[in-house]
């Protein structure tokens, strides 16, 4: 059992736990993620590591409640318990000396993009960050990117707080103002890493993606998280999450991320039913 030590509502619908689990945190690197289980009985969901200390034998995670299973996460509370909490899973970010890189989180990318800026920071490179949401209000993390980071650019849809306009957007305005970036990493939405993979691919500018698509096991053995990469088959648990975002099939994954839309909504309307006389989890 792994207890729930911290718990925070980060924006609407984005909330943050911080869960006690030496042995993961022990071993944690930035782009890696775990696999955790509410219960017994509860399905398996991915979620990239947000931030992990290793003295105190924490891991933060960082979700977005959109279905059944992260309903029931985000109505759990500090002193709660999760059944499983298995990791850390996938290979790190490759973290060396680049030169000047730029960190690219969109929406709920933020939390995920933040420990690798940290780590290229940490490495040498000059950190350039770029955070995006929809509005001021759906902003997270700020704080804690600005001290990763040596330069920390927002952008919102509809200019609430810095750019108005698409990370994409302002990314491609710096880079038209002279910058000149070694290293390109996007997370976020498949279609803003789509897009910036189409901004960055006719100027040669290496791009890395993390992708996070339907999983089930995490062990490369159910096959459930294939995509596509440079004409090969890649399975995202074992092989990534980072890949080439220049080779990354974004179609076949934006087409099997919807694989099981109509499955989740039932089954989230279900839940919500059975709950309608009240209940907690």
């Amino acid at each position: 059992m792994f207890p729930i030590l911290k718990k925070e509502d980060l924006s609407p619908g984005v909330v943050l736990m911080e869960v006690s689990a030496p042995l993961v945190a022990a071993k944690a690197q930035a782009g890696q993620f775990i696999i955790l289980r509410l219960d017994e009985e509860g399905e398996r969901i991915p979620l990239t590591v947000a931030d992990f200390d290793r003295a105190r034998g924490t891991v933060t995670i960082v979700f977005l409640v959109v279905g059944t299973t992260t309903t029931r996460l985000a109505a759990m509370k500090a002193g709660d318990f999760l059944a499983s909490f298995v990791g850390p899973l996938g290979h790190p970010t490759h973290v060396e000396r680049y030169g000047t890189v730029v960190m690219v989180g969109g929406g709920l990318g933020i939390a995920p993009i933040y420990p690798i800026a940290r780590a290229m920071r940490e490495a040498g490179n000059n950190v350039v960050s770029i955070i995006g949401a929809r509005n001021e209000g759906l902003l997270f993390y700020v704080d804690r990117m600005e001290s990763a980071s040596d330069r920390l650019l927002i952008a919102t849809d509809d200019g609430s707080r810095g750019f108005r306009g698409f990370v994409s957007q302002l990314l491609q305005q710096e880079l038209a103002a002279g910058l000149k970036p070694d290293l390109v990493m996007a997370i976020g939405p498949v279609v803003m890493m789509k897009v910036m993979c189409n901004l960055t691919r006719p100027l040669g500018l290496k791009t890395m993606v993390s992708l996070n698509p339907i999983m089930v096991d995490g062990t490369g053995m159910c096959g459930a998280c294939r995509v596509t990469v440079g004409g090969a088959t890649r399975f995202v648990c074992v092989d990534g999450p980072d890949f080439d975002g220049h080779l990354v099939d974004f179609e076949e994954l934006v087409q099997r991320q919807r694989t099981f839309l109509d499955e989740e909504k039932r089954s989230l309307d279900a839940y919500r039913n059975s709950c309608a006389g009240g209940c907690r989890r």
